[in-house]
């Protein structure tokens, strides 16, 4: 059974599809990236802060919930385990996973809907690393990262929206 999803031109294609795949790959490796280049640690809970959340909410809009999902999910890991961060991999795949599956359902949606849509995966992902971070460091660790984690998600929500339109115009047809 194929699980279908959002991943090209008539949207039928299947996400293990060779097509499907293909944009999972190249969109978790961009999160990697866009994860990997700018890395603010955050020694309370020995994390970071990183501008990789556009690229997972990007991958939803552009794709869908399921390969937003999924690259946000892979990408955002892979990119803990290859900066030395890998105690935070598990979290990251779950957390990023849900982020991209909800900024997913902003695909094909009017802007007002859309914004909000991101908004709520913003949101997840705050709260998401919150709640880890309570159970990891305590209170008083998991407050010192909202306002990092705040940034994070408010950078990732404006550009992912300000660049879904601009390239969907450039892709054109490919999408």
């Amino acid at each position: 059974m194929a699980i279908k999803s959002d991943v090209g031109a008539g949207n039928t294609r299947s996400v293990a599809s060779s097509r499907g795949v293909a944009i999972v790959g190249v969109m978790a490796a961009l999160t990697a990236v866009a994860t990997m280049v700018i890395q603010i640690p955050t020694p309370a809970t020995q994390g970071y802060i990183n501008l990789g959340d556009t690229i997972v909410m990007l991958s939803g809009i552009l794709f869908g919930p399921v390969v937003g999902s999924l690259s946000g999910g892979i990408g955002s890991a892979l990119a803990d385990l290859l900066s030395g961060y890998g105690h935070w991999a598990p979290f990251t795949l779950v957390i990023k996973g849900v982020e991209g599956f909800l900024a997913g359902a902003a695909k094909g949606r009017g802007k007002l809907i859309s914004l909000l849509i991101l908004a709520l995966a913003g949101a997840e992902m705050v709260i998401g690393y919150f709640l880890v971070e309570w159970y990891l460091y305590g209170l008083g660790g998991a407050l010192q990262e909202v306002p990092g984690n705040t940034f994070q998600a408010v950078s990732g929500i404006v550009f992912s929206y300000l660049l879904a339109p601009v390239i969907r115009r450039a892709l054109g047809e490919w999408l």
